[in-house]
């Protein structure tokens, strides 16, 4: 690990200037991801600006009967408070799925939202890596690619979003709220928040430098029933192959959003219509512009697999 600076900031505004005014600087909370690729040097901050102090760690009912979840509440905390159990279901399924009981407790919501691919080459500092290094190539393309993404990639990029919290927020229609160097607030949808590789796999978010997450907001409850399937390699502390978030109305219209196949949490709105009608024709418009590679194509088919789980579970 390369020396680096730390500071606690005092407020958020100014931790979102610390951090703009130094290209080198990034913050850090739980750390669960940030601190990992530290020690392997794919990350190399000059200078760590910890945001732990500045109470954002609340849940607060908001007007409309919605949830403010602030950016440093822990995951544990949150999977676990009664109104998201209670109103919420696929929120705290997700997040209960993700990693493991001691990486749950020190995670926080927004670094949830943040963390980074688990592409095997972008973990490997030997391979080329547009992520890693811009222009260098991607050696996932032509190499091993079962984990990796079948929509939504790039011929500069093929990883995927590797979390299961974000793909509930997805399906909740969540909103990111945020701070500047200047103290202006702003509100992302969860659905413009992530971004696809394109040509630039390097730029994750819409975030601008600096810019800092201080909560996410949960519209009022939709009511239905509520699922997160996850298929992974092993029971726990793995990442997702396929995951479904769902929540299916007792009518069987609903709304779906797919996790492990794609830079971002993948929802298709339009698709969604076909609820009704079951998985098949609801897989068919959501992967109408799959890419997969020879190593990952069976994720189409466990797709519609898991989503025809999910919705014969409502059914019953």
């Amino acid at each position: 690990m390369k020396p680096f600076t730390y500071e606690r900031a005092t407020s958020p505004a100014a931790a979102a200037a610390a951090v703009a005014q130094r290209p080198g600087a990034k913050f850090i909370a739980g750390g669960t991801n940030l601190l990992d690729l530290m020690k392997l040097e794919i990350e190399a901050p000059d200078h760590l600006i910890d945001v732990q102090d500045l109470k954002l760690d609340q849940v607060e009912e908001t007007d409309d009967g919605g949830l403010r979840i602030g950016a440093l509440v822990s995951n544990t905390a949150l999977s676990a408070h009664p109104r998201v159990r209670r109103d919420y279901g696929v929120l705290s399924r997700a997040i209960v799925a993700g990693a493991s009981g001691q990486l749950r407790n020190k995670a926080t919501t927004a670094g949830n939202l943040l963390q980074r691919t688990r592409c095997p080459y972008f973990y490997d500092t030997n391979q080329p890596c547009n992520k890693r290094r811009p222009g260098s190539g991607c050696a996932a393309i032509g190499g091993y690619s079962r984990q990796l993404g079948v929509i939504g990639t790039s011929a500069s990029c093929i990883a995927t979003y590797p979390g299961d919290m974000a793909v509930a927020l997805r399906v909740l229609d969540a909103t990111v709220e945020t701070v500047d160097a200047a103290g202006l607030t702003r509100s992302i949808p969860i659905a413009e928040f992530h971004r696809l590789w394109g040509t630039t796999p390097h730029i994750e978010t819409n975030l601008a430098r600096g810019e800092l997450i201080t909560g996410v907001t949960l519209p009022k409850p939709i009511g239905g029933q509520h699922f997160y399937h996850k298929v992974r390699d092993r029971a726990s502390y793995a990442f997702a192959l396929v995951s479904v978030a769902a929540v299916v109305q007792p009518d069987g219209t609903g709304r779906v959003a797919i996790g492990g196949i794609a830079p971002k949490p993948w929802r298709v709105e339009a698709a969604e219509a076909a609820m009704p009608q079951g998985a098949r024709a609801v897989a068919t418009r959501l992967l109408a512009d799959a890419k997969p590679t020879q190593d990952n194509a069976f994720k189409i088919p466990l797709t519609e697999r898991t989503l025809a789980s999910v919705l014969a579970q409502a059914k019953a």
